[in-house]
């Protein structure tokens, strides 16, 4: 009876302990993977056709849910949005153009979301998509003309590092951000059928 408590006792800590870990693990994600302006992000999801976990993994990779950065290149806020590109995107939406609304949180968000809802009805495929998003499309349409670097209308071979390294980046954290969505929609379940 003795070693069966003992037994017992170490089982139960081992539960303890993975379950503090999953804990910790869990909290660390939510730390370094934020879900910061999340009405935007959800509403924009919807209205562009979006995923969120796209549109976060962007965020956080462009500029760490800073609003005000300014990029060596002159990109801007949170989606690190060029504003010749925001330029041109307002003219594709007939609103009026205003470099200075690419800190509002809101704006930058809508528009690189449009950006990228946009550039995924030009390449269909996410990973062309991110890789435009960094390099830009003009370039990107040279890669998919050059048989050495794509395939079937997709890239097999990103020429430069930078991007290449970026897109992986956004690959990564959207599959962080795709898991704590996930969880979160199984918590809500949970709580409205209690």
């Amino acid at each position: 009876m003795k070693k069966f408590l003992v037994f017992v006792i170490i089982i139960a800590i081992s539960v303890g302990v993975g379950l503090g870990w999953t804990s910790i693990q869990d909290f660390v994600t939510e730390l370094t993977h934020p879900m910061k302006y999340s009405q935007y992000v959800e509403k924009y999801s919807e209205e562009y056709s979006v995923p969120q976990e796209i549109i976060y993994a962007v965020i956080k990779c462009e500029s760490s849910y800073e609003a005000d950065v300014i990029s060596s290149s002159g990109a801007v806020g949170l989606m690190q949005i060029m504003p010749s590109t925001f330029e041109d995107l307002c003219r594709r939406t007939g609103e009026e153009y205003n470099e200075n609304l690419l800190y509002s949180p809101e704006v930058n968000i809508k528009y690189g979301t449009f950006y990228l809802s946009y550039l995924h009805s030009r390449y269909g495929v996410w990973e062309t998509v991110f890789a435009a998003y960094n390099a830009g499309y003009g370039r990107v349409d040279s890669w998919l003309k050059d048989e050495s670097v794509s395939k079937d209308g997709r890239l097999i071979e990103i020429p430069y590092e930078e991007t290449r390294e970026y897109v992986k980046r956004v690959c990564d954290a959207r599959d962080v951000y795709s898991e704590l969505i996930s969880d979160k929609e199984v918590k809500i379940e949970r709580v409205a059928t209690e």
